[in-house]
């Protein structure tokens, strides 16, 4: 398991995770664009593909590695990615000595909200003083 982050690092860290996650946001929309139109270009084939299918085939796979790279990028930082549709991350922590993450999601000012590890995205609760102190 990654070294817990304090509230303080993770909101240090933030110009360079909102750029990963916004990157991460952006090539998931074009990859979702590019499947749809894949599954158009291909509907009517029967034997082999069109050549608007394969491009759009390629470009989707080409969409999926950058995807996994923006990924990979925030895993080497101990990041968790729990949304590529609206840009959810956590960052691993410990509140009162208890397993939890800060939860920050594309377009938030700072990392104000935590939640539990059993918890997600609906259990977030906003940063209180104590917890903006907590070990982590």
């Amino acid at each position: 398991m990654p070294l817990p982050w304090t509230l303080e690092r993770a909101n240090a860290a933030l110009p360079y995770v909102r750029r990963i996650v916004a990157d991460l946001v952006a090539a998931y929309a074009r990859w979702r664009e590019t499947v749809n139109a894949f599954e158009v270009a291909s509907a009517g084939d029967t034997a082999a593909p069109s050549a608007e299918a394969l491009r759009l085939q390629r470009e989707a796979q080409a969409l999926a590695r950058e995807i996994d790279h923006f990924g990979s990028e925030l895993a080497a930082l101990g990041i968790q990615c729990k949304s590529l549709e609206i840009g959810t991350v956590d960052f691993p922590a410990v509140l009162d000595d208890a397993p939890a993450y800060w939860c920050w999601t594309l377009g938030e000012r700072d990392v104000a909200f935590w939640h539990t590890r059993d918890g997600g995205y609906a259990s977030r609760r906003p940063v209180v003083e104590s917890d903006a102190t907590a070990s982590g």
